[in-house]
């Protein structure tokens, strides 16, 4: 297929997902399901789980997303989660978690150390089933670190999308949720730099993405918070920034994103870092104005429908399978949700902020089918582990809002401190 033909076929695509999106979104709303949610589900769809498992449909699924066009769907889905990232840096309250910093951290740990445990203990039970699970080529403490770390992982993209569509953003819960959120992700990252370099038999690739993520995180977050000081004088009479300021913001937001992706750890986390050192007040208000409708509508979803394109549902087909499907799933919910409620609960928080917190970060989503995918391509794990974990991942989101509807929502909403859903 020529550049032209691929050009053609992506506005087609982009036409087609949006469409999908708003469609099933619709759908969703009616169950009490976020947008965000129903981008997933889409994705799922559109993909072979679904409209390419049938013989009727196959052909139109691979004709509108032919293997070729992967790489240019894939580049501008990644512009729009570095985006959106950026802007929900840009929201995040720094004076909250300073006041909520202990908490967020029992909560983090909680949510690392509980499930990567239990993730470490089925892959050495994995371990004893050879090549159902896990390539001849990994060893036992390799498996153990790398399924717990895809069981620590959270949901951090669609855990920020939530907190924004609740209205929770800047909120003392939504703070506490984001902050304990990016840390487990961030961890669970550089857990995966060590599996990959000792796979590899190369330890510059943890020294890399630890060492680079520190020292970029302090830099931003000191220094450039400093000179970022100066797009306050940019915002004009108006209340609008520049097409000057607002390039060079778009200019560092990219360079965030490529550097935090070239030593190893995901690209979101250096856009999320250079919003959180941007100024507040007048200038953010400004950026959201001017961004978030394009980011939203536009950009984002083609992040999680291109997830779920990659996604297959249909390898888990025998009861040994389905078993450890379900194993799977108890130990993450046990891991992240028990846990997560019980170091909010310790740390003083009431117990419907405790459970939705709990809610928060029990959520996997494409945060896991991105660590999944590296795991697939990198040959640690067969495809019938990859599809159980997804199965997990999904499960867990499609129930985070419902549940944190039912132990929060509804009380907050009848206090004023919820926005209607």
């Amino acid at each position: 297929m020529s550049a032209f033909d691929l050009s053609v076929r992506f506005f087609l695509q982009l036409a087609f997902v949006l469409a999908a999106c708003r469609g099933v979104g619709w759908i969703a709303r009616r169950f009490g399901q976020p947008q965000v949610v129903a981008e997933m589900i889409t994705g799922v769809i559109l993909g072979p789980s679904l409209l390419g498992l049938f013989d009727f449909s196959r052909p139109a699924q691979q004709w509108l997303f032919p293997p070729e066009s992967k790489p240019i769907f894939f580049a501008i889905c990644q512009v729009g989660l570095a985006l959106y990232m950026f802007l929900v840096g840009v929201e995040f309250r720094s004076d909250l978690f300073k006041s909520r910093a202990r908490a967020a951290a029992s909560v983090s740990i909680a949510g690392m150390v509980t499930p990567f445990v239990l993730g470490g203990l089925l892959a050495l039970w994995f371990l004893q089933r050879p090549g159902m699970f896990f390539t001849a080529k990994v060893q036992g403490w390799e498996a153990f670190l790398y399924l717990g770390a895809s069981m620590c992982i959270t949901a951090f993209p669609m855990l920020a999308r939530i907190i924004v569509e609740r209205g929770l953003a800047g909120t003392s819960l939504g703070t506490l949720a984001l902050a304990a959120g990016a840390m487990d992700d961030a961890a669970a990252w550089c857990l995966l730099a060590v599996v990959l370099a000792s796979f590899q038999d190369n330890w510059l690739i943890a020294a890399k993405a630890i060492g680079g993520g520190i020292a970029y995180a302090t830099l931003t977050l000191t220094l450039g918070r400093s000179l970022f000081r100066r797009f306050e004088r940019t915002v004009q009479p108006d209340g609008t920034l520049s097409q000057t300021a607002l390039a060079v913001v778009l200019m560092l937001v990219m360079l965030g994103a490529w550097f935090t992706d070239a030593v190893g750890i995901y690209a979101v986390f250096g856009a999320f870092i250079l919003g959180c050192a941007m100024p507040r007040g007048t200038f953010a208000t400004a950026l959201n104005r001017q961004m978030e409708p394009m980011i939203v509508v536009f950009l984002l979803p083609t992040f999680f429908v291109y997830s779920g394109l990659n996604t297959r549902l249909d390898l888990v087909t025998s009861p040994e399978l389905w078993l450890a499907a379900g194993l799977v799933l108890v130990a993450a919910c046990v891991g992240k949700f028990v846990a997560c409620w019980a170091a909010a609960r310790l740390h003083g928080e009431d117990n419907p902020t405790s459970l939705a917190v709990g809610t928060l970060m029990n959520a996997r989503g494409l945060m896991e089918l991105i660590i999944l995918n590296i795991g697939l391509e990198r040959g640690l794990i067969t495809p019938q582990l990859f599809s159980i974990m997804v199965v997990m991942a999904i499960a867990t989101t499609l129930m985070a809002t419902p549940v944190f509807e039912w132990v929060y929502g509804r009380s907050a909403r009848a206090r004023g401190d919820l926005a209607a859903a």
